[in-house]
């Protein structure tokens, strides 16, 4: 069986499936076939990293797949520690030279790393990195509106999308009105919370009941209209298909909002905290 996913378009044109394939951990022969699998069952939209090392078994199970690299959308991401002009040119190039590919569909800088203070000049070599073809679409993971409204200011350009830390404890009330307002998709990490107890929480146990769904199903559905890209993470064939199976039911408002309302006043985990965490 193979899910058709809906599309949307982000600020620059670019087509891009409303949910992916997370792909931190999967590493090596393991890794691959997951990949595969998940191309098989109709992802289309894959994530990966440079600091996941793993854009390598991301670019192989591509080789390896039925399907042509251009129905594919893939991302990659600039770590911190590549921040500076000249280095963040290197580090995509580099990026490409592991997945062997010949561009990235979106890349992402990972991290602002407002102490350091270089994530202007990083946004500038994305920029620079589309205009050469490099890359498709140029966008951000973790930026405060500060953070994007200082690129637009000093760039003139906001990024397509902005990968944040998104689920029912923690909902980005603010930063995605922030987004809707400005034109800039968001895109959800983690959002199922890394199964922190949250498929088991009375709300989500009750609407699968309700909607006689998985519990990871009605979380992403609740993404979904909330119209964040997710990006669910897992290597067992099963799950991948129940993830992406979830375009033929709709959550009522008030079902909606009971999962709006479990977030916390800071439910982020690790506390990575954008204005203070240093990611290299």
């Amino acid at each position: 069986m193979m899910v058709q996913i809906p599309t949307t378009y982000l600020n620059d044109g670019t087509e891009v499936p409303m949910i992916g394939l997370g792909t931190a951990n999967l590493k090596g022969f393991q890794g691959v076939n997951a990949i595969k699998s998940a191309i098989n069952i109709g992802y289309r939209l894959l994530d990966t990293a440079y600091n996941y090392e793993n854009e390598g078994a991301v670019g192989r199970a591509i080789k390896e797949s039925a399907v042509s690299r251009k129905e594919l959308f893939v991302t990659s991401k600039l770590p911190g520690r590549y921040h500076q002009y000249d280095q963040a040119i290197q580090t995509i190039q580099e990026s490409l030279y592991r997945a062997d590919l010949d561009y990235y569909d979106l890349y992402l800088i990972h991290w602002p790393n407002p102490n350091q203070d270089r994530y202007v000049e990083a946004w500038q070599a994305l920029l620079d990195a589309k205009k050469w073809g490099l890359i498709r679409s140029a966008g951000v993971c973790n930026f405060l509106p500060e953070h994007l409204t200082r690129l637009k200011e000093e760039t003139g350009v906001l990024p397509s999308i902005n990968q944040v830390e998104l689920h029912p404890y923690f909902n980005q009330n603010e930063q995605r009105q922030w987004h809707e307002q400005n034109g800039v998709m968001t895109q959800s990490w983690s959002p199922l919370a890394l199964n922190k107890d949250l498929l088991d929480h009375e709300i989500i146990r009750l609407l699968a009941e309700k909607y006689h769904r998985t519990g990871a199903q009605i979380v992403l559905r609740w993404h979904y209209q909330l119209n964040s890209i997710s990006i669910p993470r897992s290597s067992n064939p099963k799950r991948q298909l129940e993830n992406i199976s979830i375009f033929d039911f709709e959550l009522m408002e008030e079902d909606m909002e009971l999962i709006n309302n479990m977030t916390l006043v800071d439910g982020r985990m690790n506390n990575l905290n954008p204005a203070e965490y240093e990611e290299f």
